[in-house]
C-alpha cells in the first residue's frame, strides 16, 4: 500500500478528550476515527490489525472444535424476559421499537439467542457437545464511554458457547477454551495472565479473566509470586490477619466528642485499626443494609452485591441513613433492630473491639461477636490488598495493573432451564444442557495491545498483528535514483508477499520518521542517496534503537528470514 493512497492521515495532536495512551495513539496514527461518544470507525490500517487478531482467534477456535456461525444483533425482548436477565442488564441494554410496536434488544451478548437456537437443534446426548461461536458486533449503553476502544457502546466480540451433557463435559470444554485463549494471546505477541474473576451480570458458577499486563491498565490484579494464585480485586481473597483472643471483657462506654472516623477514634483510644469495628451503610435495591467490618479493612462492593444478589447497590446517602435513625460516625450493630445486618468474617478474628454506641460522641469498648450482637449474613466482603497473605500459600500478595481482554464462564444450567434447552440422556431422562460462555473483546484487545506496546514516539506493534510488516521509507524522493530504487524494492516486496507500506510522500525525513514511529510498523527500510552509495538499505526494528545496513543484493531473502517467527 502506498502512503499517498491510504485513507486516513496522521495527526500531530490527539483529541482533547483522549484520556489514555491507546486512544491518543490510535487516533493520531489514523487507525480509528470517532463517530459518536463510544462509537468508532476502523480506518484501513486499524481494520488490518483487527482482522489479523480475528484470524488468529478464528484459527484457535476452529482447532478447539468450534463451529463458526452468525447470529443477529436484533433480539426479541421476550428472550430476555424469559431468561430473567432483563433487570440485571437494565439501562445497559439498547432497545428499539419496530413499526408494529414490538420491542427488540440490540444484543449486548448472545447467550439467550444461542440457547434458543440450540434448544431447537439438540435433542439427545448424541448431539452433544457443541461449541458454536461468532465474531459479532455488540451494543451496550455505557454511561461513561472512555478510553477510545477500551470502553465503548458498540464493539466487536468473539463469543463462543459450550453445550455439554454433564459437568465433566463442561470441564473439558472450559479447559479447551483456556488453552485456546493462552495460544491466542501468545500468537498475538501479547503476554497475558489468567486470573480468578467475578461473573458479573452474565451470571454463572466460575469464571476467569485474561489480563494484558500494562501500567496504564484500569484493573488491579492481585497475585502471588510463589504459588501462582491470581485474581482481580473484585474476586481476590486472602488469609486475614487474626489477633489473639483474650478473655472477653465487659462493655464500657467511652466519650469520643466529635470523633467519628476509625483513624480519629483509634488514635484517641490508643488502639490499632484492627481493634475497631467499622459501620458502613448501603442501599441494595431500595433496602438499607447495615455493614460491619473490621476497622483495618474496606468493603468490596462487588462481593457485597453478589452476596445480596441485588441489581443496584450504592452507599447510603446522609438522608437515607437519617430516615432509619442511625447516627453516622457512632453507629454499631448492638441492639439494632429492623435493619438487615451483613458482617465481614473478620469480626471473628479478634475480640474486645471498639465500636459505636449508637449515641452521639460516644463509643463502646470491649465489643465481642456473637456475645453482644448478631448478624443476618456473615461472609467475606473485604477488599484484598497487596501485602495481605495469599489464600493458598500464605505468601505476601503483590499487585500489578492489567486490562481485561478475555473472559471465560461456567454458566451451568440456569439459562438452559429458563429457556427450555433440554436433552434426552442415555436413560431417556430429560435433562438441562450444561453451558459455558467464552468471550474476547477484539477491539479492546487491539487497544490493550497499544497500551502494552508503545513509547513516547508512538505504537510498537507486535509483528503478528501489525498492520504491515515493513515500512519502506525513501528519503528526498525528488532524487530520481532514490525513487527508482525504492520502486524496485517495493515491487520485490509485493512479489514476495511481504506486507509493505510504501511512504511515497514528498515529505521531509523528519516527518517520515516521526510518522513511521507513530504508526508502529515493526520493520523500517530506509533508502537514500547515502545508502545507495554503498548499494544498501538501512534497516531498523521499531522496538530497537540502533539501525543496521543490508545490501540490496539478496535483500528479499534477508527480510524473509528476519520476519520468520523465532
Amino acid at each position: 500500500m502506498r502512503f499517498t493512497r491510504l485513507l486516513g492521515r496522521t495527526l500531530k495532536e490527539a483529541p482533547a478528550d483522549a484520556d489514555c495512551v491507546s486512544h491518543r495513539l490510535l487516533v493520531r496514527s489514523g487507525m480509528i476515527q470517532q463517530v459518536a461518544a463510544g462509537v468508532y470507525s476502523y480506518m484501513p490500517m486499524g481494520w488490518r490489525v483487527l482482522k489479523k487478531i480475528e484470524n488468529i482467534i478464528r484459527e484457535e477456535m476452529d482447532k478447539a472444535g468450534g463451529q463458526e456461525l452468525n447470529m443477529p444483533s436484533l433480539q426479541p425482548i421476550e428472550l430476555w424476559e424469559k431468561s430473567g436477565r432483563l433487570a440485571s442488564f437494565d439501562k445497559t441494554l439498547f432497545t428499539v421499537t419496530d413499526r408494529k410496536e414490538h420491542k427488540l434488544v440490540l444484543g449486548p451478548t448472545h447467550e439467550e439467542v444461542i440457547t434458543d437456537l440450540v434448544r431447537r437443534s439438540v435433542q439427545s446426548y448424541r448431539d452433544l457437545p457443541q461449541l458454536p461461536y461468532q465474531m459479532q458486533n455488540k451494543f451496550r449503553d455505557e454511561p461513561r464511554p472512555r478510553g477510545g476502544l477500551l470502553r465503548v457502546r458498540e464493539f466487536i466480540m468473539k463469543d463462543l458457547y459450550s453445550f455439554d451433557a454433564d459437568e465433566t463435559g463442561l470441564d473439558n470444554s472450559y479447559q479447551k477454551m483456556v488453552s485456546a485463549y493462552k495460544n491466542i494471546f501468545s500468537r498475538c505477541g501479547l503476554p497475558s495472565v489468567m486470573v480468578e474473576a467475578d461473573s458479573g451480570a452474565i451470571g454463572g458458577k466460575a469464571s476467569h479473566e485474561f489480563m494484558l499486563i500494562a501500567d496504564s491498565g484500569e484493573d488491579e490484579i492481585i497475585y502471588c509470586s510463589k504459588c501462582g494464585y491470581a485474581a482481580n480485586t473484585e474476586k481476590a481473597t486472602s488469609i486475614k490477619k487474626s489477633a489473639p483472643l483474650p478473655e472477653s471483657r465487659d462493655i464500657e462506654d467511652v466519650a469520643t466528642p466529635g470523633l467519628k472516623s476509625i483513624e480519629e477514634v483509634a488514635a484517641f483510644l490508643g488502639v490499632s485499626h484492627d481493634q475497631t469495628l467499622k459501620s458502613v451503610f448501603y442501599v441494595a435495591d431500595g433496602e438499607l443494609i447495615f455493614i460491619v467490618i473490621r476497622g483495618d479493612l474496606e468493603v468490596n462492593e462487588i462481593k457485597l452485591k453478589n452476596l445480596l444478589k441485588c441489581t443496584e447497590l450504592h452507599m447510603a446517602t446522609e438522608a437515607e441513613t437519617k430516615v432509619s435513625g442511625l447516627v453516622a460516625g457512632y453507629a454499631s450493630a448492638i441492639g439494632l433492630k429492623g435493619i438487615r445486618i451483613v458482617a465481614d468474617d473478620s469480626i471473628k478474628l479478634g475480640s474486645n473491639f471498639v465500636a459505636g454506641a449508637n449515641r452521639t460522641d460516644t463509643h463502646l469498648k470491649n465489643v465481642n461477636y456473637p456475645r453482644d450482637f448478631t448478624v443476618d449474613i456473615l461472609s467475606d466482603i473485604a477488599k484484598t490488598r497487596p501485602g495481605d497473605s495469599c489464600p493458598k500459600c500464605n505468601q505476601a500478595l503483590l499487585a500489578q495493573q492489567g486490562i481485561e481482554v478475555g473472559h471465560v464462564f461456567k454458566l451451568g444450567t440456569f439459562l438452559s432451564e429458563r429457556l427450555g434447552a433440554y436433552y434426552l440422556d442415555k436413560d431417556g431422562s430429560n435433562k438441562p444442557i450444561i453451558m459455558g460462555c467464552y468471550g474476547i473483546g477484539v477491539g479492546r484487545l487491539l487497544a490493550a495491545a497499544v497500551e502494552q506496546n508503545h513509547d513516547e514516539k508512538g505504537i510498537i506493534w507486535p509483528l503478528p498483528i501489525a498492520p504491515y510488516q515493513v515500512l519502506l521509507c525513501p528519503l528526498k524522493i525528488e532524487d530520481g535514483s532514490v525513487m527508482e530504487a525504492a520502486e524496485a524494492v517495493y515491487a520485490e516486496l509485493c512479489a514476495a508477499n511481504i506486507e509493505v507500506l510504501f511512504d511515497d510522500r514528498p515529505e521531509s525525513p523528519g516527518v517520515k520518521f516521526n510518522d513511521a514511529d507513530l504508526v508502529g510498523v515493526p520493520l523500517r527500510l530506509v533508502i537514500s542517496a547515502r545508502t545507495l552509495k554503498s548499494n544498501s538499505v538501512e534497516l531498523k526494528w521499531r522496538k530497537e534503537a540502533q539501525a543496521q545496513m543490508l545490501p540490496l543484493e539478496g535483500l528479499m531473502e534477508a527480510i524473509k528470514h528476519l520476519l520468520k517467527p523465532h
